[in-house]
């Protein structure tokens, strides 16, 4: 018989799930900077975000990912709420890669968790077959050199 779950329902993980949010959306950063007007360094306490993931939900609440998955990910009864935190784990990286939060260097390895690439696709080499507008085209001009 394994450990008893930390969430008992998918309600109260939902609940848990929002107050990390709010975690991860209120943290506080001391910043130090020298304030030429004054010639002196000024310290203070900025609010700052950092980006929600599962990974950073478990080990805010004390639930190794393993377990996480194994528990809520495989369980019906959790499958919507373990599905909404990943679907919001994504749209909250690509907000603050939009405004700004999160340095666009980063966007690679950030977005690469959700499914997303930087690689192209490769564009097989020969002939390729043209647009129907193209191939349209084509014909009606070798229409008119036929008709000279």
């Amino acid at each position: 018989m394994g450990r008893p779950r930390k969430f008992k329902s998918a309600k109260a993980l939902a609940e848990a799930w929002e107050t990390y949010k709010d975690w991860c959306s209120s943290q506080k950063v001391l910043t130090h900077d020298f304030s030429a007007k004054n010639s002196e360094f000024v310290s203070k306490e900025l609010k700052r975000s950092v980006t929600c993931t599962i990974e950073g939900f478990c080990v805010w609440a004390g639930v190794a990912r393993s377990k996480f998955y194994e528990t809520y990910a495989a369980d019906e009864r959790f499958r919507d709420i373990v599905t909404r935190m990943k679907e919001e784990c994504e749209v909250d990286a690509r907000m603050k890669f939009e405004l700004g939060v999160i340095d666009t260097r980063l966007a690679p390895l950030w977005m690469s968790r959700h499914g997303y690439s930087t690689k192209s696709e490769a564009v097989p080499a020969g002939v390729q077959e043209d647009d129907p507008i193209t191939k349209s085209l084509k014909e009606a001009a070798h229409a008119l050199t036929q008709a000279d």
